[in-house]
C-alpha cells in the first residue's frame, strides 16, 4: 500500500488530519503504554520470577536500554525508507515481544523480551511525531502536537491504573499481553489512512557504528550501575562500566566523521535546541526515577493493592487529557518558554509533596495533593517541549530531531532508575518501605524539575509564535555564525535561525 510522499498541507481538521493524529497516537501510546504499565506489576513479577531487586531495574531498564539506544536509528529509517513503514514494521516488532513478555517462563527470558520491545519502540516513537510533522498543516501542528502529547501521556498515565487491575483481576503477564489489541488497531489505522513520506536527501550509508556505539555505551554503565550494588565492583562490572563510559565517549567523535550521522551535531548549535534537550533530560530524569520508586512505595511502604497503587494515579491522566491539548495550542499562539519554565517548578513542586508518602500516610492529606500538583506542572511542559525542540531545526532534521529528544527523555529514565536508589542509599534489601532514602529520592528529583525550568528560562526563545519549521536562514545559521542584526539582507540568515 506504498503511497507517494503528500505536501505537508493536511489541515488537522481534515478526516486525513485526525486519523493521522489517531495513528500516531495509537502506535506511541502503545509504547508509551508499556512504559508505564510496567512499574505497578513489579512487586507481582518479583514475586513471581524472583531475582531480587536488580530483576525489577532490569525489567525495566532493558526496555529503556533498546528504546533509548535505537530512537536515534529509528528516526534516520524512516526518514530514509519511509516512516509509514517503519512504523508498520515497529508494530509488529513490537506486538511479537510483547507477546513474549506475557509468556516468559523467568527473568532472563522476559529480560530478553524487554529488550527486544524496545527495539520496536524505537520504531514507533520517532515516527508517530515525524509523521505529524511533515502531513499536518504548519498553522495546525502545534494543536496536532498538544493533540498526540495529551493522548499518548494519557496512554502512559493509564499504564499504572490498567497494570493495577489487570495484576489484582488476573496476572502481571496480562500487562504485556493487553499491547496486542491496541497495536493491531493502530496497524490498521496506519495501513489504511496514513500516507507515506520521506526525506528525498536521506541517502549514503546509515550509521551504524554510532547506533552500536551508543547501545554499547547505554548497556555497559546501566548493567554496572545495576549489577555493582548486587555482586561488588568485580572485573565484569568494572569492564562494562568503562567499557560502556569509553563507547559513549567515541559516540560524538564517530558522528562528527559520519557522512549521515545519526545525530547531526550541528543540530546543537541552535540554543534552543540545546535548551530543550537539557530541560528533557532533567524533567524526565526526575519523573523516571520518582514514578518508579513511588509505586514500590505505595505498595510495599503503604499496603496498597495493584489496583490501589494504580487508582493513585488516576487524576493524573485526567489533568493531562484535559489540559494537554490546550496547552500545545496555546504555546503555539504565545511562545513555549514561560509554559516550559512555568511547568517544570509546579511540577517539583508536586514531588515535593511526595516526601509526605511514608508508611500510616492518608490518600487525601498526603498522595493526591502531590499527584494532582505534578499532573498540572507536567501538562503545561509535555506539549510546548515537543513543539520547541521540533520548532528549532530544520526540515530535513526532523526524523533526527526528533528520535534525538525521545532518546534523551529515555535516557534520563534509564539512568534515574540504575543511578537513583543508589545515589540516596535506598533499602532494597527486602520488600517492606523503602525507608528514608525514599524522601531523599523525591527532593532530589524536585531539584531536576527546577532546575529543568531555569533552563529553560534563559535558552528558549521568547518569540510569541511557535510555526515549525517557519524558519528562514536556520540551516545557514547552524554552519555560520549569525549576523548581529536582526533583519539582514535578502538571503541572509535571520535572527530567528540562531535559536
Amino acid at each position: 500500500m506504498t503511497q507517494l510522499p503528500v505536501p505537508a498541507a493536511v489541515p488537522l481538521s481534515s478526516p486525513a488530519g485526525r486519523w493521522l493524529v489517531v495513528a500516531a497516537a495509537l502506535g506511541s501510546g502503545v509504547a508509551f503504554l508499556d512504559g508505564s504499565v510496567v512499574n505497578v506489576a513489579l512487586p507481582a513479577i518479583g514475586d513471581d520470577l524472583g531475582g531480587g531487586f536488580s530483576v525489577l531495574q532490569w525489567v525495566l531498564d532493558g526496555y529503556l536500554l533498546t528504546l533509548s539506544a535505537l530512537l536515534l536509528l529509528g528516526g534516520a529509517l524512516g526518514d530514509r525508507f519511509g516512516r509509514r513503514r517503519v512504523f508498520l514494521l515497529g508494530l509488529v516488532v513490537f506486538t511479537v515481544a510483547s507477546v513474549g513478555c506475557g509468556l516468559a517462563p523467568g527473568g532472563a527470558a522476559l529480560i530478553l523480551a524487554r529488550l527486544a520491545q524496545g527495539i520496536g519502540g524505537a520504531l514507533l516513537i520517532p515516527g508517530s511525531l515525524a509523521l505529524i510533522d511533515s502531513v499536518i498543516r504548519s498553522d495546525d501542528r502545534g494543536r496536532a502536537i498538544g493533540t498526540w502529547a495529551g493522548l499518548s501521556g494519557v496512554a502512559a498515565a493509564l499504564g499504572p491504573f490498567l497494570g493495577g487491575w489487570l495484576v489484582d483481576a488476573a496476572s502481571w503477564r496480562w500487562v504485556f499481553l493487553i499491547n496486542v489489541p491496541i497495536a493491531t488497531a493502530a496497524f490498521w489505522v496506519t495501513a489504511h489512512h496514513v500516507p507515506e513520506t520521506k526525506d528525498p536527501s536521506a541517502r549514503g550509508r546509515l550509521d551504524v557504528a554510532g547506533a552500536a556505539a551508543a547501545t554499547v555505551g547505554l548497556g555497559g554503565i546501566v548493567y554496572g550501575l545495576i549489577e555493582a550494588p548486587v555482586h561488588g565492583w568485580t572485573a565484569l562490572t568494572v569492564g562494562a562500566t568503562v567499557g560502556g563510559a569509553l563507547a559513549l565517549t567515541a559516540f560524538p567523535v564517530i558522528e562528527l566523521r559520519s557522512a549521515n550521522p545519526l545525530m547531526p551535531l550541528a543540530m546543537f548549535r541552535s540554543a534552543q535546541f540545546t535548551g530543550a534537550n537539557l530541560v528533557t533530560f532533567t524533567v524526565y530524569t526526575a519523573l523516571g526515577g520518582a514514578l518508579f520508586l513511588l509505586v514500590l512505595q505505595l505498595q510495599q511502604g503503604l499496603g496498597y493493592s495493584a489496583l490501589a497503587a494504580g487508582l493513585a494515579f488516576l487524576p493524573f491522566t485526567v489533568i493531562m487529557l484535559l489540559l494537554s491539548s490546550k496547552v500545545g495550542a496555546w504555546a503555539q499562539r504565545v511562545g513555549p518558554r514561560w509554559l516550559m519554565t512555568f511547568g517544570p517548578v509546579v511540577a517539583g513542586a508536586g514531588l515535593v509533596l511526595l516526601i509526605g508518602v511514608v508508611p500510616g500516610a492518608g490518600y487525601l492529606e498526603a498522595v493526591l495533593p502531590a499527584v494532582v500538583v505534578f499532573g498540572v506542572g507536567m501538562a503545561c511542559t509535555v506539549a510546548p517541549l515537543t513543539s520547541a525542540v521540533l520548532a528549532s531545526v530544520a526540515p530535513e532534521h526532523v526524523g533526527a530531531a526528533s528520535g534525538a529528544n525521545n532518546a534523551i527523555s529515555r535516557v534520563a529514565s534509564l539512568l534515574a532508575v540504575a543511578v537513583l536508589p543508589l545515589v540516596v542509599g535506598l533499602d532494597t534489601s527486602g520488600s517492606g518501605p523503602l525507608g528514608p532514602g525514599f524522601s531523599r529520592a523525591m527532593l532530589i528529583s524536585a531539584g531536576l524539575c527546577v532546575l529543568g525550568g531555569a533552563v529553560a528560562a534563559v535558552t528558549i526563545d521568547r518569540g510569541a509564535a511557535l510555526t515549525p519549521h517557519v524558519l528562514p536562514g536556520l540551516h545557514q545559521a547552524c554552519q555560520t555564525p549569525p549576523p548581529p542584526r536582526p533583519t539582514p539582507p535578502t538571503g541572509a540568515p535571520t535572527a530567528e535561525g540562531s535559536r
